[in-house]
């Protein structure tokens, strides 16, 4: 198999943002006086969205419709503050882009994050790469690990699934990955174990970036 694309999860894969989400949905939290989150219990509850993340976060009681359109918007706006104060790519990510580069290999970002924020990563953060395709969750277009996002940006790409290589951290970038019919490669130095990979279907796990381009060369 030849990959002729990368589609790339985008928190805990590309970029370690952790520690700004945290902080954020922490600090709108305390500000509603609902108990607050470990960064290790976060690693948990991020990966399904902003409006998933504000539903998980919160007591099982408080969890209304109401309450979550509350929360959510406190979080967007402080989010929109602080989404850059920690929140850097992980080591070996520059590396790896600049070799999928240098083979002319197309590169993409799908993520379960808001477009907006999405976009705005990649172009403060991954500035000096050039992406084919950088999308994050808007209307209209279903969550992960519903494949349709996926599948839309193979379109865009113009390239058919199969030889696509979906790089993710958690068990929904496998499940994507899967119900896409791409091949789901998961990383270690994100937010998930690598038992919920395997789980969900990981056909390889790599511990650093630097060993995608191994399997690229192995396989091309």
């Amino acid at each position: 198999m030849t990959f002729k694309a990368v589609i790339f999860d985008l928190d805990g894969t590309l970029l370690n943002t952790l520690q700004d989400i945290v902080n954020t949905l922490n600090t709108v939290l305390a500000q509603h006086d609902y108990p607050i989150h470990t960064l290790d219990e976060c690693r948990f509850l991020v990966g399904h969205g902003m409006r998933e993340l504000v539903k998980k976060a919160l007591p099982e009681e408080a969890g209304t419709e109401e309450i979550i359109d509350l929360m959510l918007k406190d979080l967007m706006m402080h989010y929109a503050d602080n989404w850059n104060r920690y929140s850097r790519p992980y080591p070996g990510i520059s590396t790896l882009l600049d070799k999928l580069t240098e083979r002319g290999i197309k590169k993409a970002i799908l993520s379960n994050k808001a477009n907006h924020f999405t976009r705005l990563c990649a172009e403060e953060l991954l500035k000096e790469w050039n992406f084919d395709v950088v999308m994050g969750h808007h209307s209209g277009i279903a969550h992960k690990p519903d494949p349709e996002g996926a599948l839309l940006v193979a379109r865009m790409l113009n390239e058919e699934p199969g030889s696509i290589l979906y790089v993710g951290d958690s068990g929904i970038d496998m499940l994507t990955a899967t119900r896409a019919g791409m091949y789901p490669l998961g990383v270690l130095w994100g937010f998930r174990p690598e038992s919920e990979l395997l789980e969900f279907g990981a056909k390889t796990v790599v511990q650093h970036p630097e060993e995608i381009i191994t399997l690229l060369e192995e396989i091309l």
